[in-house]
């Protein structure tokens, strides 16, 4: 008999291997493949369908008829604790979006904060990319695992590690951001550019 949580790993934390070239992402499952599977267990049944909830006993969960991704990107914010989060709207023109600048005080600590929904079918090893320039030139870059997810009516969220912005009066000014939400299959789900302004003070 297979191991459920080998078949259906919800938010699973694999960081360690995103920067493994030897790590290969476990074979794509849909609904159906995860709800016949070991159906004559009841355990694993009762499992399964605690696990996926109301996934379990429709045949499709679809929030965005007209929309044919599995995976819709809403919102990023950035995420500072005692100050309201500053959040970008990722459902209109992405080719505006580098008008939008962030601002953020030097040598604070802050989260990145992503709403997506997922549709359809269960998404696997999604990850958050991303590329931070100045100039012209790369001075960041991050890569996080934010896990795999079943389709849900409602809005899914993925809070980053805590980041630190750099400090000192070099440090200082306007930055080019490159983002990109991804998966282990290299679907692209959204990939979009904003800008970020490092200032002394908010």
């Amino acid at each position: 008999m297979s191991d459920p949580k080998e078949e259906i790993n919800e938010n699973v934390d694999v960081a360690d291997n995103l920067d493994d070239e030897n790590y290969k992402p476990p074979p794509e499952k849909t609904l159906k493949d995860l709800l016949e599977a070991d159906k004559e267990d009841e355990s694993l049944r009762k499992y399964k369908e605690a696990l996926l909830g109301e996934v379990a006993k429709e045949e499709a969960i679809i929030v965005e008829p007209d929309n044919p991704k599995k995976v819709i990107v809403k919102k990023l914010a950035l995420v500072v604790a005692g100050r309201e989060d500053v959040e970008l709207d990722l459902t209109g023109d992405i080719s505006q979006l580098k008008k939008k600048v962030f601002t953020l005080k030097e040598g604070i600590q802050y989260r990145i904060r992503i709403d997506f929904i997922v549709q359809r079918e269960i998404v696997h090893g999604l990850k958050y990319v991303q590329k931070t320039s100045r100039l012209g030139v790369t001075v960041d870059s991050m890569k996080h695992m934010v896990g795999s997810y079943p389709p849900k009516k409602e809005i899914q969220s993925y809070l980053s590690p805590v980041e630190e912005t750099p400090s000192g009066m070099m440090a200082r000014g306007s930055y080019s951001v490159s983002s990109l939400f991804t998966d282990d299959d290299k679907n692209e789900h959204l990939k979009w550019e904003w800008s970020l302004d490092i200032k002394k003070d908010w």
